[in-house]
């Protein structure tokens, strides 16, 4: 399975940016409303400039307490970002995806976002793509 078909199975393809410069406190309120593990910072919403995930936030107020709740998302967001095109496979995101201990992949074309895909995404369309292939074959063994 490719990456286009994980967006076109999303409920929602939207992804949800942030300015850089937006506080850490209302980063964290928007990943509560939405109920979501990441938000993009980007100045034109197409753009990525870095990520800033729930555990990101979690680990800054571990070394440094509530106050961080007044720094920005520059101070504490990744910055070296992997992103993926709609081509890529399935298979090829998640080991990247697993070996650099993250969750979350902006999907880029042409310099500019498409979407976003989650760990869980990737891990829906294995188990789906893995589905189909026992189906397939147990209709093949009984002959259908």
């Amino acid at each position: 399975m490719q990456v286009h078909q994980i967006l076109k199975q999303k409920a929602d393809d939207g992804v949800v940016t942030v300015a850089p410069g937006t506080g850490i406190d209302e980063a964290a309120k928007i990943l509560s409303e939405r109920r979501i593990g990441t938000l993009v910072i980007s100045h034109d919403g197409v753009t990525v400039e870095g990520v800033l995930s729930e555990r990101d936030i979690v680990r800054v107020l571990g070394t440094k307490g509530a106050s961080c709740m007044n720094d920005t998302v520059d101070d504490h967001m990744t910055r070296t970002i992997q992103t993926c095109s709609r081509t890529d496979s399935a298979k090829d995101v998640l080991g990247r995806m697993t070996e650099g201990r993250f969750r979350h992949m902006p999907v880029v074309e042409d310099g500019k976002m498409v979407g976003i895909i989650t760990l869980g995404d990737v891990v829906k369309a294995q188990l789906t793509e893995l589905e189909m292939e026992k189906d397939a074959l147990e209709g093949m063994i009984k002959g259908f």
